[in-house]
């Protein structure tokens, strides 16, 4: 795993196109506008040299000289503490001790439903829709509360939602209009320079 990851002098990133979890990582490269290399895999089709470097054989995969990082939430809080401009987490321990746990229930609540949704029996997968569309409506007051998710700055926490409300219309899930605050907040983070600039073909697509 060594000879590989030295072979690297710059940092590299094994990507789907079309995952939301590598969607994240892509979101905090460009909103941090760090110099990577990212090599695009088909998860059907893993490329040898990633399953060199991670034994688990999961996107997104990171290099960074001889230190290799998966599972996103991993990757993406290294890349804030590696690259601290500008901030992604807030400083002080109680506030970010607050955001891990509310980034703990983005994982938990919503994408945990996107296995199914995505590759899910038609039963599961609209359990699935149902579940995500009424837990996101039941979360616009707090949507609405701030500029951004529980924050007045952009943070890990958009950095994660933003791929799942990019892809609604792509699961088939519409959000009732009563819901102003989602819509707005939507087109806040997906008007952002680094937001645009993550987005590969395959996700400009799914809402064509």
């Amino acid at each position: 795993m060594s000879v590989v990851a030295n072979r690297r002098s710059v940092m590299s990133c094994f990507s789907s196109p079309i995952d939301p979890e590598c969607h994240r990582a892509r979101i905090v490269l460009a909103e941090k506008d760090i110099t990577v290399e990212i090599h695009d895999v088909d998860t059907n089709n893993l490329p040898e040299d990633l399953l060199d470097l991670n034994p688990y054989a999961t996107v997104p995969t990171m290099v960074d000289r001889d230190l290799v990082l998966y599972n996103a939430r991993v990757l993406i809080e290294y890349l804030d503490e590696r690259f601290p401009h500008p901030p992604l987490m807030p400083v002080d321990p109680v506030s970010r001790a607050k955001s891990r746990l509310a980034l703990f229930r983005i994982e938990s609540d919503w994408f945990s439903l996107l296995p199914d949704i995505e590759r899910g029996t038609e039963k599961r997968k609209a359990q699935a829709k149902k579940a995500l569309t009424e837990s996101l409506i039941n979360s616009a007051d707090v949507f609405g509360a701030m500029p951004y998710f529980l924050s007045t700055e952009f943070s890990l926490l958009d950095c994660s939602i933003a791929p799942i409300l990019w892809r609604l219309p792509h699961y088939g899930i519409e959000l009732p209009p009563t819901v102003k605050p989602i819509t707005a907040y939507m087109k806040r983070v997906f008007s952002r320079p680094s937001f645009q600039a993550s987005l590969s073909e395959q996700e400009r697509d799914m809402v064509a």
